[in-house]
């Protein structure tokens, strides 16, 4: 795990500011390549081949390719044997010489041949030619801006960037999405002119000439028969994902919480490993609700007893959490409004002297069907389905089951309620048909089964631009590298040729299938536990200790430049009203406190 900077002309000064604004993402090495047509830097987090036979940017033995690399190739060594085979020999343990030989051999052909994470950068010495790619689900960022004509500039993070002659000017298209979904999806960020490379997409640039595809499509599958057998599949599949993910030179462990996704990855890895396992977990100091917020906590503890781990636990409190904030706008690059980022980004501080990489569970309530709104998707379906008199019964009792499967249904429950929105943005900047415009590719062609269309649209849209984006920037900021086995490209595939129908079960229950594929590896307690968001005290502490921290930060004179995006009278309302119960606003208020601090920390420093 490391962070890439480069761009397609020559100035040592930017190159090496570039690499500055990113250096916690690879504490351990630091590598350059100047010449007049390619300029690469190169921050190193030593994972795999700790020796300095794994420095970057690296080349091949005739210097024709080189490479800087941030992410992990897992089938390294498979793949490694396969070009052995083909008489080439390498001289280094790390998966990022097989990664060259590999694209040195097959070019953009090996992309497919790749189980890992990884953004990486290929400049092809003879041809002229610069190859960017990104993994399938999106688990590393890759930034970049390109002026239409000979400049291209790339990074790991949007900050390093700004170290050039990029006009900071917002995408007001970009700010109507982060409103309405707290994130803002696809390719575009919140700066104009700055884009990312989504999931599964390959860029390329020579001479001038500059493309963009995807080289990985998530599609649906034919859909397995057999139940027992979509089981036996489940389990076996993720199973070789997680020991995939265990090669490292460097200390491992696991982010566990109380639920099934990282409960089963410590099963298996109990399983698969000697010795205790280092686990970590996260839970609240309060005297409101202390058992509420602290499940969670107690459930980790209570299962990392049952397989014999060794333990940690951080308890956060309301200051540390606030005093975080501006650490984490700035780490972040772009604002996600998420009220547990505190909760990842001090958890991965705390767990960085134990260990390097760490393990979650994320994914799986994407894969699986874990979140309640599939159920209910499926639920307004049946609905929708009876007879006419009772239907219109229904129909007017709930606003939700009038929506059609497809883009109406995911914007239905995707969408933070325009009401509340048009409430505070300025009108001159209001511009509600933006989500439509956003998300309607995603469903421009209708899967047979709807609510797996769904899964996939948030496994390619809400995982990798706030889910993963978060995760990256959180853990990295402190040069820790999170993995996630349950996005292993193989059980992606198989998640979707397994029909909803298996994972959603009754009463709101999720995860049908996966549960009882894991069922071997899971605690009783979890087992009889019901799915349950990540909880924390956010909304209770905007009412007590934190309220003096946000009527500051929501104030005009916080950050002056923002008064002409918003009215703050409305947004004083809507604290007042989170306040005195009135209205329940965490989302809307959690929001516009972390825009305004992102605003201060990336746009308006210099």
């Amino acid at each position: 795990m490391c962070g890439i900077n480069g761009f397609t002309f020559h100035d040592p000064e930017r190159l090496r500011k570039m690499h500055d604004a990113t250096r916690h993402r690879g504490p351990d090495d630091e590598g350059f390549l100047e010449t007049p047509e390619i300029s690469l830097a190169h921050n190193r987090l030593s994972i795999i081949d700790l020796s300095p036979a794994g420095h970057q940017p690296m080349s091949t033995p005739d210097q024709r390719f080189t490479i800087v690399f941030n992410g992990e190739i897992y089938n390294y060594q498979e793949l490694r044997t396969e070009l052995e085979h083909l008489g080439i020999s390498f001289r280094s343990h790390s998966d990022t010489e097989v990664l060259l030989a590999a694209f040195a051999r097959w070019g953009e052909a090996c992309l497919p041949k790749l189980n890992g994470i990884f953004a990486f950068v290929i400049w092809d010495r003879d041809q002229q030619k610069l190859t960017i790619a990104r993994d399938q689900i999106g688990v590393k960022p890759l930034y970049y801006f390109y002026d239409g004509k000979m400049r291209l500039m790339f990074s790991s993070e949007l900050k390093a960037l700004l170290v050039h002659d990029i006009r900071r000017e917002m995408d007001l298209d970009a700010l109507n999405l982060y409103f309405r979904f707290l994130y803002v999806p696809g390719s575009r960020t919140m700066i104009k002119g700055i884009k990312k490379l989504e999931p599964g997409s390959v860029m390329t640039f020579q001479k001038g000439q500059f493309s963009v595809r995807r080289w990985w499509s998530l599609r649906e599958g034919s859909s397995l028969t057999s139940r027992q057998d979509a089981i036996a599949q489940i389990r076996q599949t993720t199973k070789d994902a997680v020991r995939r993910q265990l090669v490292s030179d460097r200390p491992l462990g696991v982010f566990l919480s109380g639920g099934i996704d990282s409960s089963c990855i410590l099963g298996i890895m109990s399983e698969l490993s000697s010795g205790p396992i280092k686990t970590f977990s996260v839970g609240y100091e309060t005297d409101i609700d202390t058992e509420r917020y602290n499940a969670d906590a107690t459930l980790a503890e209570k299962t990392a007893r049952y397989f014999g781990a060794e333990h940690h636990a951080f308890t956060l409190t309301a200051k540390e959490a606030m005093d975080s904030l501006e650490k984490i706008a700035w780490h972040m690059d772009e604002p996600i409004a998420n009220h547990i980022q505190s909760s990842t980004y001090l958890l991965a501080q705390y767990a960085k002297p134990h260990i390097t990489v760490a393990l979650g569970g994320d994914g799986g309530d994407e894969l699986f069907g874990g979140y309640s709104r599939y159920w209910y998707s499926r639920f307004i379906d049946r609905v929708r389905a009876l007879p006419i008199p009772l239907r219109k019964k229904l129909l007017s009792f709930q606003p939700k089951f009038l929506s059609e499967p497809g883009l109406d249904r995911f914007l239905t429950f995707m969408m933070q309620k325009e009401e509340t929105v048009s409430r505070f943005l300025a009108p001159a900047i209001n511009r509600p048909d933006v989500s439509r415009t956003a998300f309607a590719p995603y469903f421009g062609t209708a899967w047979k089964d709807r609510i797996n269309q769904h899964m996939a649209v948030d496994v390619q849209t809400w995982l990798p631009d706030e889910s993963l984006m978060r995760t990256d920037k959180l853990t990295m900021a402190h040069g820790l590298e999170e993995r996630v086995p349950l996005l292993d490209p193989e059980l992606v595939d198989l998640a979707f040729r397994i029909p909803s129908k298996w994972k959603l079960g009754t009463k709101q229950q999720g995860k049908k299938i996966f549960i009882e594929a894991m069922r071997p590896y899971l605690p009783p307690h979890v087992l009889d536990q019901e799915k349950r968001a990540w909880m924390s005290p956010a909304a209770k502490w905007l009412r007590g200790p934190m309220l003096g921290f946000a009527r500051e930060v929501l104030s005009p004179s916080f950050c002056p430049a923002t008064a002409e995006l918003f009215d703050f009278n409305e947004i004083h309302r809507l604290l007042d009203d989170h306040v005195e119960k009135r209205f329940y606003a965490l989302s809307t208020i959690w929001s516009l406190l972390t825009f305004q601090m992102w605003y201060r920390e990336i746009v308006g420093r210099v």
